[in-house]
């Protein structure tokens, strides 16, 4: 199918001037046709106004490098896809083993804040009983001393 363009329409989208777009039509460079006195050119042949034959061999010639460019940059893109999933696997999986840990180091914390509340409460009642016996014995030494002081105060 051929889509054809006025001659305006093909200077502006081509970038030449209408001077330059009649020499390649009766160049030949141009497909052009006249209807009712309107000048039309194929769009196909806006290629080769715009981009000489010498460099579309060129570009023909580097589609090869290009399409392995693009391959070698695909197959890069995957490989990097793959390693960013597997580096969120491996943090997805340290962050396990961290909660883990910082669970089992409350538990931890919470035995060791009940063996201290625990042991204080044996110290004071350790402290609390020496505080008795502390008393008594002053008590029985007290009334020893004053036994042995009425003794000798009757001898």
């Amino acid at each position: 199918m051929q889509t054809w363009l006025t001659l305006e329409e093909f200077c502006k989208l081509s970038g030449k001037n209408k001077k330059e777009v009649l020499k390649a039509c009766k160049e030949k460079e141009l497909r052009c046709k006249k209807s009712e006195g309107i000048i039309y050119i194929e769009i196909e042949s806006l290629a080769n106004a715009v981009v000489p034959v010498e460099e579309l061999e060129i570009i023909e010639s580097n589609a090869d490098i290009a399409e392995r460019t693009i391959g070698m940059l695909l197959t890069l893109h995957e490989k990097v896809l793959m390693s960013k999933d597997e580096t969120i696997e491996a943090l997805k999986e340290e962050n396990r083993f961290l909660k883990e840990s910082i669970y089992s180091i409350q538990e931890v914390y919470e035995d060791s804040q009940e063996t201290i509340k625990r042991l204080q409460k044996q110290l004071e009642i350790c402290q609390e009983e020496l505080e008795f016996c502390k008393k008594k014995y002053k008590l029985m030494w007290r009334k020893a001393l004053d036994k042995s002081e009425e003794g000798e105060k009757r001898r």
